[in-house]
């Protein structure tokens, strides 16, 4: 673990400590009838009347798998927060490893499924300063493993990686030797063939974290952070709408895949919706609030510095680990 993530993590832990502490003296304070309001058993379960599958998962159709319960609304503007796009270390190597080997595979062409598929990877060099830091290439590596350097090197979530690699190849459940090909879509415009140059496994999800990385490093694009127009297909006579873009994270999904689904997308989340519908962030969004946590949660309190939440895409420095304490008098 780098010297930057062990502080990330112990400072972490101490802001978790202050919190939890923080939750207990509130939780003393209230009168009992307050604590009583505060149930669980009244909780809604409307969201799962919003469940359904299909068979293909693309940036342009809906997925197969679909997520048990859909998340209660979709924020076109904030798909996920930084934190949880950024942060290297929501999962370690066995984790991935393990959350692999939980998911039902039926794979076809032959290929094995995703938690026991090996691959020989590359060395790659520092991508400059803010950017990748250098991959030690190995020889049959294992998907897991992979996914943990290329999250480490280049400052990207495992759970995105995972995410990604399911909503454009359904990867994880249904894998094919062309969904190894073209694992994360990287190289794959709407409007022509996929480059061969960077087919392969390995060659696609480090190409991907590297192109979150560069959307954030270089952010002066068609999708950034304020109102920015966005289609809701390929096709331009389906339409755009205004999306007030919150946070580099969502910035760099709509650089991914540059379309928003439309009206009727997300009233059948997981499910068909029109001949202009385009399904990519929403299932990106389905898959990870339904296998993870909630995308848009920043965990840690504005008492500490915004680089605990990646805020930007940018992890803690040195310089700005503790914040100011000034005292009366």
């Amino acid at each position: 673990m780098s010297t930057f993530a062990q502080l990330r993590r112990r400072l972490g832990i101490l802001a978790t400590g202050m919190a939890l502490a923080g939750l207990a003296a509130t939780l003393i304070a209230l009168p009992t009838t307050a604590a009583a309001a505060e149930s669980p058993s009244t909780a809604l379960d409307s969201a799962s009347a919003d469940t359904a599958s299909a068979d293909t998962a693309s940036a342009d159709t809906a997925s197969a798998d679909s997520p048990s319960v859909a998340p209660v609304s979709f924020d076109p503007g904030l798909i996920i927060s930084d934190y949880n796009f950024f942060n290297p270390d929501a999962l370690a190597e066995d984790e991935i490893q393990d959350f692999l080997e939980q998911r039902s595979c039926r794979p076809s062409d032959g290929v094995p499924c995703l938690w026991e598929y090996r691959e020989s990877t590359t060395s790659q060099s520092a991508a400059g300063d803010g950017h990748c830091l250098p991959y030690s290439g190995s020889a049959h590596e294992p998907a897991s493993r992979i996914i943990a350097k290329v999250a480490a090197a280049c400052t990207i979530s495992p759970k995105v990686l995972l995410v990604l690699l399911q909503k454009e190849q359904s990867l994880l459940t249904r894998p094919s030797a062309s969904g190894y090909l073209r694992a994360t879509g990287y190289g794959c415009p709407d409007t022509a063939d996929c480059d061969a140059q960077y087919f392969g496994f390995f060659n696609q999800v480090y190409n991907a974290a590297w192109q979150f990385r560069q959307y954030t490093q270089e952010p002066d694009r068609t999708y950034q952070i304020g109102t920015v127009e966005v289609g809701f297909n390929p096709d331009a006579a389906c339409g755009v709408s205004a999306v007030a873009i919150a946070n580099q994270a969502t910035a760099n999904l709509y650089n991914y895949t540059p379309y928003q689904p439309n009206p009727a997308a997300v009233e059948n989340a997981g499910s068909e919706g029109d001949a202009c519908s385009t399904y990519g962030n929403l299932n990106f969004w389905l898959f990870f609030n339904d296998w993870f946590d909630d995308s848009v949660s920043e965990p840690f309190s504005f008492l500490f510095d915004d680089c605990l939440n990646f805020a930007g895409g940018q992890s803690c420095r040195a310089a700005s680990l503790i914040p100011a304490v000034t005292t009366a008098g």
